[in-house]
């Protein structure tokens, strides 16, 4: 990783990621598929300047997609959920959906 403008590459919003952000304080992003946790974390803390509690994340598989007879699978990507920390303030990436 050259950058942490390399290691998250962009936020997940969806309904299931904007309720966890309400009620868990946590959020959702893609990040680079070598990227580590201790990584993920230094770069979300120096991009949005808050303190990460924990990061959790997950592979998720590419799923198969067609074109008439042919066949083949999306790649698979990384998603990252970070915890903040309390008293830290929320993120606003998802304000106007």
């Amino acid at each position: 990783m050259s950058t942490i403008y390399n290691v998250i590459k962009r936020p997940i919003i969806t309904e299931k990621g904007l309720t966890l952000k309400e009620r868990d304080r946590t959020l959702c992003f893609e990040v680079d598929d070598d990227a580590s946790k201790q990584q993920i974390q230094e770069a979300v803390e120096q991009l949005f300047k808050v303190k990460v509690q924990a990061v959790r994340t997950m592979v998720v598989p590419g799923k198969m997609r067609r074109r008439g007879k042919y066949t083949g699978y999306r790649p698979d990507w990384k998603k990252a959920y970070v915890t903040l920390r309390e008293g830290e303030t929320m993120i606003e990436y998802g304000e106007n959906l």
